[in-house]
C-alpha cells in the first residue's frame, strides 16, 4: 500500500495510490495518515475497496505522507564511500542527530535557503517510519515495529553544522530543509529493502549514485540501535544516510543556489522534485 497525503498546506487530506497511479481520496474513512493509524494497520484499512474511493484531481499538491512526526531522526555517515568523500572514518556504531520536525515539506515543494546560507547541500536517503512503538528491541524483531519506508532529502547547511561549534543539528533542521514522500510504502511492497537504487539529479545531471546494499547498518539494525537509547514511537522517521555524490564532497565543493532544481528517487519509493530560492525578506 502507498498512503499519502495531498491539499493545500493546513488543509491536508489522508489519500491512497491505486494500482493505476492515481491517488484516492481516504477522507472520511480515516481522519489523517498519523503515528494513530500506522499503529493500526493493516486493519484499519481492512477491507476498504481502493478501487471505489473518490479519484483525487491531477495536479493536486502532494503534502508530507505522515502528519503530526514527532521525531525526525537521522543516521550520519552510513555508507561507506560517502564516508571517504567526506574525509571521515566508518564508524563503529551508528551516528544520530536529530533533525527538526519543522523542516518538513512535502516532496515537491520549494527549498528555501536560510538568509545567510552558503553551504547547502543535498542528500538522498532511505527514511524509516515506525508503526509500533519500539523500546529496547532486539535486531530480529525490528522490523516488525515499521510501517513503511518513505523517500528523504535530507538538506544540510555545511557552514552551520560542521563550523558552529560542532553540533551537526544546526545545519539539519533550516525550515524546508526535511522533505519527504510521496508516498509511505509498506513494508509488504518492498521486495528486498538491501537492494534499492538511490539517486539525485542537480539541474538535470546525475550527482548521487547510490543503493542501499551499501549501507553500513542496515534498517533492521539502525531501528534496534536507536531503541535503546530512546523509546520510538508511531509515526516517528529515521532517515538512513545518503550515498556519495553531495556538493560537500565535490572538487571543488559546489553547494545549491536560487535557481537550482533537485530531483530524486529511490526505487519503488516514487520521486521528488524541488526548486531552489531565497529566503523571502
Amino acid at each position: 500500500m502507498k498512503l499519502l497525503r495531498y491539499g493545500p498546506r493546513g488543509g491536508e487530506q489522508p489519500g491512497v495510490l491505486d494500482g493505476d497511479g492515481r491517488i484516492r481520496s481516504l477522507a472520511g474513512i480515516v481522519a489523517d495518515i498519523d503515528g494513530a493509524l500506522l499503529a493500526r494497520l493493516p486493519d484499519a484499512l481492512a477491507g476498504v475497496d481502493i478501487t471505489t474511493l473518490p479519484l483525487v484531481a491531477d495536479g493536486t499538491r502532494l503534502a508530507e505522507p505522515v502528519a503530526g512526526v514527532g521525531k525526525f531522526l537521522c543516521i550520519g555517515l552510513n555508507y561507506s564511500d560517502h564516508a571517504a568523500e567526506a574525509g571521515m572514518a566508518v564508524p563503529t556504531e551508528p551516528i544520530i542527530f536529530m533533525k527538526a520536525t519543522s523542516s518538513i515539506i512535502g516532496p515537491d515543494d520549494d527549498v528555501l535557503l536560510p538568509p545567510q546560507s552558503q553551504k547547502s547541500d543535498w542528500e538522498v536517503e532511505l527514511g524509516v517510519v515506525i508503526g509500533r512503538e519500539a523500546r529496547y528491541i532486539s535486531r530480529e524483531a525490528a522490523l516488525d515495529h515499521v510501517a513503511g519506508l518513505v523517500l528523504v532529502n535530507d538538506l544540510s547547511e555545511r557552514e552551520y553544522q560542521l563550523e558552529r561549534g560542532g553540533q551537526w543539528d544546526k545545519g539539519k533542521g533550516c525550515d524546508t530543509f526535511g522533505p519527504f514522500g510521496p508516498w509511505l510504502v509498506t513494508l509488504d511492497e518492498v521486495a528486498d529493502i538491501n537492494a534499492l537504487d538511490l539517486w539525485l539529479d542537480l539541474n538535470g545531471t546525475r550527482v548521487q549514485t547510490g543503493n542501499t546494499d551499501k549501507l553500513i547498518f542496515d534498517v533492521p539494525t539502525i531501528v534496534s540501535y536507536v531503541s535503546q537509547f530512546m523509546s520510538l514511537q508511531p509515526g516517528d522517521i529515521i532517515s538512513t544516510g545518503t550515498p556519495p555524490g553531495v556538493g560537500m564532497g565535490m572538487k571543488p565543493p559546489r553547494f545549491l543556489a536560487p535557481g537550482d532544481v533537485m530531483e530524486l528517487g529511490i526505487t519503488g519509493l516514487g520521486t521528488q522534485r524541488q526548486a531552489v530560492k531565497r529566503w523571502p525578506g
